[in-house]
């Protein structure tokens, strides 16, 4: 797998950061604040990655537009009243994404996040300056739709098969094989790895640092 690729392509919650106790924390505390089922947690996990319309919708059905406004809203609240910094990047994740960029691969973020939402973080983290371009779901399609990804590689003027997609859920592995490109899952996140590799990633490392001694 060396030299395969110039375009590395991450997702963010449960990939870079270690964040998906939170978002089910959130998703539970914004349905449980509006009268709505609370999602059990495995529920909760399976729609991070979409963006947070979406995963109201799925979450919540029955919810009409007024009411899936308000959820959105209490997530972000919620979402929004801790605090970040790079110790919620997971372990080794800062030092790989340095190296990575040295070596000259270019590094991408396509997230379910809003834009604001991905902006705070990568503030938070410092690690702003190591991607060379991100989309976040409300300026494109949310996933599996392939469109950010094409948009990413458009911008980075990389072809399919010169570039990755590394994430934790199902719903990345989906949208890479719809963009037509590899993808490398990552079992720290919302999916495990009987669940990511029906999508057939090249591999399921244990922790996203990993990818350095196989890139």
């Amino acid at each position: 797998m060396k030299n395969r690729f110039d375009l590395l392509i991450f997702d963010w919650d449960g990939t870079l950061m270690d964040s998906i106790g939170w978002i089910v924390h959130c998703l539970q505390t914004a349905a449980g604040r509006l009268g709505c089922p609370i999602p059990a947690p495995e529920a909760a996990k399976d729609v991070i990655g979409l963006s947070i319309v979406r995963a109201m919708d799925a979450l919540f059905p029955e919810a009409g537009p007024e009411l899936r406004e308000q959820l959105v809203r209490a997530y972000s609240q919620e979402y929004a009243s801790r605090t970040l910094g790079p110790g919620d990047l997971f372990a080794g994740v800062r030092d790989m994404l340095e190296m990575l960029n040295g070596a000259g691969y270019r590094l991408a973020v396509a997230t379910g996040k809003t834009r604001a939402g991905l902006q705070k973080a990568l503030q938070a983290t410092q690690t702003e300056a190591l991607f060379y371009t991100t989309r976040a779901a409300d300026e494109t399609a949310s996933k599996p739709d392939p469109l950010m990804l094409l948009e990413i590689m458009n911008h980075a003027e990389a072809v399919p098969e010169r570039t990755l997609m590394i994430g934790d859920s199902i719903h990345d592995l989906q949208m890479a094989q719809n963009a037509r490109i590899s993808a490398i899952g990552v079992c720290c996140g919302a999916h495990p790895e009987e669940i990511l590799q029906q999508y057939r990633p090249l591999r399921c490392l244990r922790q996203p640092a990993e990818l350095l001694n196989i890139i």
